[in-house]
């Protein structure tokens, strides 16, 4: 089960994300496979968590991109775990209140790559 919002022609970082309430199931297997696809570059880890690593010329651009995502989370309800470092950003996303992964999760990627490149 997911929490679609919109057709699969919809790109996903002009969706909203749902914030979770609990008592759903982690997406799993064919679920993940399904949305893996229209975000680029991102890693599934575990079936629990995605991840990605932004590159940056410099620090100070790395810690731009921190705070638009900080800004995203806040406005998606999300919770990002965020590394900064000099030159790259790591993004690690799940859905804490069923400890795995959401169709809201692979929303909020795709918010995070428009965020890298605009």
């Amino acid at each position: 089960m997911t929490e679609s919002t919109g057709s699969q022609a919809t790109p996903l970082a002009e969706r909203p994300c749902i914030p979770c309430k609990g008592g759903v199931p982690p997406l799993k297997g064919a679920g993940i496979k399904n949305l893996l696809p229209r975000i680029a570059n991102w890693d599934v880890m575990g079936e629990h968590h995605l991840s990605k690593t932004y590159q940056f010329k410099n620090f100070v651009d790395a810690l731009a991109f921190v705070n638009r995502v900080g800004e995203l989370a806040g406005e998606n309800f999300h919770h990002p775990d965020l590394y900064l470092a000099w030159g790259k950003v790591g993004v690690e996303i799940w859905t804490h209140k069923i400890d795995g992964l959401t169709e809201s999760d692979f929303i909020f990627a795709a918010k995070c790559d428009r965020a890298y490149t605009s």
